[in-house]
Parts: C-alpha cells; structure tokens; sequence
C-alpha cells in the first residue's frame, strides 16, 4: 500500500511538472521569452494577468512537491541493511533540488508582478521602466538562472543519479528501465547546465536550452517509470520492485 502510494505521487508529480510547464509554453512562450528584451518579458507578463501569476504559482508547487516526494522515495525503498549512506545522500540531494528550483520558480509570483505591474504603467517614465529592467535583469539572473536553474539542474541531476542507483541495487527489470531513462535525464541536464555559463560570459547557447528541455522530458519520463515500477511492486511483488 506504501509503495502504492509513492507510485501515484510519482505520477501525479509528472503531470504538475508538465501541466503547467505546456501552458507556460503556450500562453508565454516559455522558456524562449526569456531570451528576449527585459522590457518585452515583463509587458508579456502583465499582459498575462492573474491566469499567468496562477500558472507560475503551480508551476512552484511542482518543485515542492519534489521537496517531499524525493526522501519518501529514497527512505522508503532504502535497503539499510546494504546501502543506508545512498537512501540518505538522495534525499537530501532531492530536497535540496526541490527548495532550489522552488526559489527560482516563486520570484514569478512574488516579485515579478510588481516589476511587471510598474513597467506597463502607462504613467511610468523612460528611465524608471530602465531601472525596472535591470532590476528584472538581476533578479531573472541571480533567482532564476543562477538558483532555480544551475544550482536546481545540478541537485536535480545529482538526485536522479542517485535515485536509479538506488533503485539498480534491487536489481530489478523497471529499475533498469528507469536507470536507462535517467541516463538520458542526467545527460540532458547535464549538458543544460552549460546555458547560463555560456549567457554569463556573453554568449548564446540556444542547444543547450534544447538539451535541457530534453533533458526534463527525460525526467518527466523517469518519473513515469518509477511511480508504474511502484505500484507494480505492489501486485507483483516477487518479480519487480524499486
């Protein structure tokens, strides 16, 4: 019944990460807005009105669903009689990428709304709609790209390798599956990762913002497997398990 459980919550996790994330895509025309002006984001962003501040705000409960959802996948499939030390490294690694890419994802809700609100004031002059976006500037690139992003893919993709090791241990046919996913998650996040470096030293990496997209598909799909591998453990319990 546990793992019964912790296999829905893993499915349930996917679609509140992809939901949102396709009307972002839709709607905002996120992620690739956000290579665009700060002015534009921000009158992009206000055109969106409540609708849009609501969809961010799920899209930041999906990250903090991960905050609970990674250690009660790593503690509860932990075989502590063999390999406490990496049951707890994944669930700390996974709290942390939850509560790093919640940061970056709540600045949309809580900060970015005023910006936004000021910058498309009709009232507001030229150089306060300047200084609205370097602050905009600032914030997308200290809370966004530099917690939200790098230090949450780097947590992300350190969780995910720990994970699928973990799950490898049982040595099972879904945790290998699921260990071949994540390969493809950890590869994807992995070579992202380059994106804001590259941005930071003046440069544009469209790839590896492809890559990352990618790459959270991937996770996306990890997520799939190892929530079926889950609830299968539950009705099959001698011939699979995560």
């Amino acid at each position: 019944m546990q793992r019964t459980l912790l296999g829905t919550a893993a499915l349930l996790l996917a679609i509140a990460f992809n939901l949102p994330f396709a009307l972002l895509a839709s709607r905002f025309d996120y992620p690739d807005i956000l290579r665009r002006p700060a002015g534009e984001v921000l009158d992009a962003f206000a055109a969106g009105g409540a609708p849009l501040i609501l969809t961010w705000y799920a899209f930041a409960l999906s990250a903090v669903g991960l905050i609970f959802f990674a250690p009660a996948l790593a503690l509860t499939t932990a075989d502590w009689t063999r390999r406490p030390g990496l049951a707890v490294a994944a669930a700390l690694m996974g709290a942390l990428a939850g509560i790093a890419q919640a940061i970056g994802l709540f600045r949309w809700v809580f900060a970015v709304p005023a910006l936004a609100a000021l910058h498309a004031d009709p009232a507001t002059d030229a150089a306060t709609r300047a200084s609205l976006e370097t602050a905009f500037t600032l914030l997308n690139g200290w809370g966004g790209v530099a917690i939200g992003e790098h230090l949450g893919q780097i947590l992300t993709l350190a969780w995910v390798t720990l994970a699928a090791l973990q799950a490898l241990s049982g040595n099972q046919r879904l945790a290998k599956v699921g260990a071949a996913v994540a390969v493809l998650a950890v590869a994807g996040i992995g070579l992202g990762l380059g994106e804001g470096l590259s941005i930071a030293l003046g440069h544009e990496a469209p790839l590896l913002a492809m890559a990352t997209v990618a790459g959270y598909l991937a996770f996306s799909l990890w997520l799939l497997v190892t929530g079926a591998g889950l609830i299968a453990h539950s009705f099959f319990p001698a011939r699979q398990t995560l």
